[in-house]
């Protein structure tokens, strides 16, 4: 039967796997969600009109650079982790843990891949966005990447550059990345602070989100050695706590589009909604304090932060 086998089937099947280890190596899904925040806010930006045919090419062009970026910095990741995530159900089949993939090669991927995309960034668009992406792959790669068997503060450094792509889309319309500085735009100025207040939407997202991903895989990371919870012994009603209280903060942040002129007054009342809903979520997780209200918060923030900035994109376009 062996030798009936097709050699170019043979080779097809390869090539499937290969291309199937590589959209895991960059983990895809998340990749994508890392970019969909970044061209949603450079969508935002009063200098671009969202019904143009331009700017179809450059959220093309922002969309592949940013890919390549975050692609780069979760193969980093991944090299790193390779024997961490051997020990993890649900990291153990990912190309480098699993040896289908050679370390060496996933380095030279991420290298190539992290050169690329911040080449685009500032050749397509401009050097402070640039920048801003290399500085996020950085601190993602190699300082919460490792920094994550030391200390749970690992979560708070990881929240700078999960919200980074946020600023990265407004800064590559912009070209600004002072909150001090203005947008004049057919005479109209904005206060280029607006790129910051999506930015801290993002950050404050993170936290819940986050801290739920990590309460229902607790044992998982535990295992792996990963220090990701606020508090040493586990799921506790602290961890809950600060889920709770980063949730509250979304609520004022999130009048803060409308007041920067970002979008409009229906999104206002949607991002409101939105932000309740976490708190409430993340009520329900200290109240009951188990994995099925942790999986309410992951839930609910998996849905969130598309919701939130698809609004306020809306509400933008139809002004």
């Amino acid at each position: 039967m062996a030798d009936n086998i097709n050699p170019a089937s043979s080779s097809s099947l390869k090539l499937a796997q290969k291309m199937k280890d590589y959209f895991q190596l960059v983990k895809f899904t998340l990749s994508f969600t890392v970019v969909f925040s970044c061209v949603i806010c450079y969508l935002l930006a009063p200098n671009i009109q969202v019904h143009n045919s331009d700017t179809v090419i450059k959220v093309i062009e922002l969309f592949i650079a940013g890919m390549l970026v975050t692609g780069s910095a979760n193969a980093i990741n991944q090299a790193v982790e390779k024997d961490t995530d051997a020990l993890m159900k649900r990291t153990g089949k990912r190309p480098v843990a699993s040896g289908r993939m050679a370390v060496g090669e996933a380095f030279a991927f991420a290298g190539i891949a992290g050169f690329a995309g911040v080449f685009m960034m500032g050749f397509i668009f401009n050097p402070a966005a640039a920048l801003l992406a290399a500085f996020s792959l950085f601190l993602y790669a190699f300082v919460y990447t490792p920094l994550k068997k030391v200390n749970s503060i690992a979560v708070l450094v990881g929240a700078l550059p999960g919200a980074l792509p946020c600023l990265i889309g407004w800064v590559a319309a912009t070209g600004l990345v002072s909150p001090t500085e203005a947008i004049t735009v057919r005479d109209s100025t904005f206060s280029n602070g607006a790129g910051w207040v999506l930015f801290g939407i993002q950050f404050l997202w993170q936290f819940p989100h986050f801290w739920a991903i990590a309460w229902v895989a607790h044992n998982d990371y535990a295992k792996a050695g990963f220090k990701l919870l606020p508090a040493d012994k586990g799921p506790t009603r602290f961890t809950a706590m600060q889920a709770v209280m980063y949730s509250v903060l979304m609520i004022p942040v999130g009048i803060l589009p409308y007041q920067f002129h970002i979008s409009g007054q229906v999104s206002l009342y949607i991002v409101l909604a939105c932000n309740i809903g976490m708190v409430i979520q993340s009520l329900r997780l200290y109240k009951s304090m188990d994995v099925k209200a942790a999986r309410r918060v992951m839930f609910s923030s998996y849905i969130y932060l598309p919701i939130v900035l698809l609004a306020l994109l809306a509400d933008k376009a139809a002004v």
